[in-house]
């Protein structure tokens, strides 16, 4: 990845705190914005890593965490991302016995999280988060130099 941010994607509002996430009310997801160079990892790839990550049969939940803002989704601006989106979502639905619950919609709003939750792993080595990802195959790497 490039760069990344932290935040809630897709509520009610343009403005919206952790603690008005964990009621329910607003709408919003809990989210990470990736900013990524297509040369070095595809988007593909990087659905197809979010896959080997979660349970994308679980509703409203993630790991440890159950509420309206732990749902899977990818979310996009660009029309075309979304369609790719959806063929490599859509072509995991065989390889479970219930059905795939991960939103893929298009991006109507991200607040920015509290500096807190930024790098938040990093900043709270003892934290808890279902995602691990360093284990990103090697293979879905390009070599930059090859674009």
């Amino acid at each position: 990845m490039v760069n990344t941010s932290v935040g809630y994607a897709n509520g009610n509002s343009e403005e919206v705190t952790y603690e008005e996430v964990c009621t329910g009310k607003t709408g919003h997801v809990e989210a990470v914005m990736l900013f990524y160079n297509h040369a070095i990892i595809s988007l593909e790839d990087i659905v197809n890593h979010l896959f080997r990550i979660i349970d994308p049969t679980l509703l409203n939940q993630q790991g440890n965490d159950i509420g309206t803002q732990y749902r899977t989704g990818i979310y996009t601006q660009d029309e075309e991302e979304l369609e790719r989106i959806k063929k490599v979502v859509d072509s995991y639905q065989n390889k479970f016995d219930k059905n795939l619950v991960v939103e893929v919609l298009p991006l109507e709003n991200f607040v920015k999280a509290e500096d807190y939750h930024q790098n938040y792993l990093i900043n709270n080595p003892g934290g808890y988060c279902h995602v691990d990802f360093s284990v990103i195959k090697q293979e879905e790497l390009k070599d930059e130099r090859k674009g």
